[in-house]
């Protein structure tokens, strides 16, 4: 049996302090094993979620980002830079993937890093020198690179020695309470007598503490109705069934979704924006106050399609007080609120949380979110060594892992752009190739444009021509966040980014 699968065997045991009465889970307590795999939810890119929990019971939506993981799939590969590109959104990568790899249960799926190069061994030791992590990259030869190599038997054992170390996030042997809501608190008496008192309860007649398993389905189920239950450990633990209309569900309507207005005549310069403004057309309904659709270009798209790659945690950061969805927002407040130097293992551990980032390769070129990107792995040093009279190639992260006696065969590689071709001067660094025009409606669906299909749109919708109107709007930093978080908490993403309420507006130093 393999070490994952004696993972996915074991699973965790939790203890749970549960109201009989109501049939609801007050909090449960946990070391640190449970509480990495929460706080793990917060590296994860969106893209990944949507992957991991679309086909569990019962379905639920997550905004827009549905919508936009399908108009990806139903895309022609044709319409990307590379054939990377769609794998990337469909499968992005974690930032934190490294880290993530240690949890005790692991539900991400996706494939390890994987290296590739060039066939040619005279191209990879001594001319281009490149390398890929994605199969049949274009090498400056202009050869496919679709020969995997591996880290050589040094580097795994390495790997495997630093994973000895207890604790992932927080500190090894840290115990933690978890609120229904997902807030970590310490096990103090004042912590669990605060949750008595908020569910009121003020005796223990009512509350029999229980123990269960947790395996990769309940971990599963937790990262999906964390995103739209106010009561996830509830809904897992219990199996408690969702019930859409309840309270305790969010069903992401947020009609208090204000985020203003950003017409071609009404715009309010950001006071520092280092990336290009993304310019888009909507097609509005004017008596109803809606988009029924838009007509952008790729750089429009790209910002979508990005939205998959970005973690869990960044979008709870953009969300900050005024628009929170499920429990997500009480998780991350938890990690901002925990003393670091107590229970996490050090504050670059909190940084990873609090400000995730985008794995190596996956920012755009004009990327107005400002999420950043994980550095690359520095150093990529590739030795061949001959074995039976055969040439076999591996890969060493640290020039002082490599052989001795012949270090000199050893050649610094670097790694190629996944979504550009090598030495591509055309390229914009995005996922799609331009130039394009798509078609994208209110709820993110993403189509090559077409007269008939804006018909088709205004159709359903039940819009007369009378009643639409176009306006343009331009996307910077402010207005792709709001943009972001409205494609998370809403079905609406462009009319709640766009259209809801008027800004106000300043006319030579008065505000009007």
């Amino acid at each position: 049996m393999s070490s994952m699968e004696g993972k996915l065997v074991k699973g965790l045991r939790l203890k749970a302090s549960v109201d009989v009465e109501k049939n609801r889970v007050i909090f449960v307590e946990s070391d640190e094993d449970f509480i990495d795999i929460l706080l793990s939810f917060l590296t994860m890119p969106i893209g990944s979620i949507i992957r991991l929990i679309r086909y569990q019971p019962p379905p639920v939506g997550i905004g827009c980002m549905d919508n936009l993981y399908e108009s990806v799939e139903n895309l022609d590969v044709q319409l990307f830079q590379t054939e990377a590109c769609k794998s990337m959104l469909l499968h992005p990568r974690n930032g934190a993937a490294a880290q993530c790899e240690r949890l005790k249960l692991t539900v991400d799926d996706s494939e390890p890093l994987q290296y590739f190069c060039c066939e040619s061994w005279e191209c990879t030791a001594s001319k281009y020198k490149l390398l890929s992590h994605y199969k049949n990259a274009i090498c400056g030869c202009g050869k496919r690179m679709n020969y995997e190599i591996y880290l050589s038997e040094k580097e795994n054992k390495q790997m495997l020695s630093d994973a000895r170390d207890r604790g992932v996030f927080v500190k090894g042997l840290t115990r933690m309470i978890v609120s229904d809501e997902l807030k970590i608190m310490p096990p103090l008496t004042a912590s669990s007598f605060s949750l008595l008192s908020k569910l009121g309860l003020t005796d223990g007649s009512t509350i029999e503490e229980r123990a269960f398993n947790v395996g990769v389905d309940e971990v599963l189920d937790l990262l999906k109705f964390s995103l739209v239950s106010r009561i996830p450990l509830t809904e897992t633990l219990l199996k408690k069934s969702l019930d859409m209309n309840n309270e305790d569900y969010d069903q992401g309507s947020f009609t208090n979704f204000n985020q203003g207005s950003f017409t071609e005549s009404e715009i309010v310069e950001a006071s520092s924006n280092n990336y290009k403004r993304i310019c888009a057309k909507l097609i509005v309904s004017k008596s109803r106050k809606m988009v029924c659709y838009a007509e952008v270009s790729e750089d429009f798209v790209d910002l979508l399609f990005s939205f998959l790659t970005v973690p869990l945690g960044h979008v709870a950061k953009e969300m900050k007080s005024h628009s929170s969805r499920g429990c997500i927002n009480h998780l991350y407040n938890s990690i901002q609120d925990l003393d670091a130097e107590r229970y996490l293992k050090s504050n670059d551990h909190k940084a990873m949380l609090v400000s995730p980032r985008l794995a190596p390769g996956f920012r755009l070129g004009n990327q107005p979110l400002g999420v950043e990107e994980c550095k690359r792995q520095q150093n990529l040093y590739y030795h061949v060594k001959v074995i039976h009279g055969f040439l076999r190639p591996e890969l060493f992260s640290d020039e002082k892992l490599l052989p001795c006696s012949d270090s000199a065969q050893a050649s610094l590689l670097s790694v190629v752009d996944p979504k550009s071709h090598y030495k591509d001067a055309k390229s914009s660094g995005g996922f799609v190739k331009g130039p394009s025009m798509f078609t994208v409606t209110d709820n993110l669906i993403i189509t090559p444009i077409s007269p008939a299909s804006g018909l088709s749109v205004l159709s359903k919708c039940k819009v007369p021509f009378s009643d639409i109107e176009e306006r343009v709007v331009h996307v910077g930093e402010e207005e792709a966040s709001r943009l972001l978080v409205a494609s998370f908490v809403t079905k609406s993403a462009l009319t709640n980014a766009f259209i809801l309420e008027e800004p106000k507006r300043e006319y030579r130093g008065i505000t009007i």
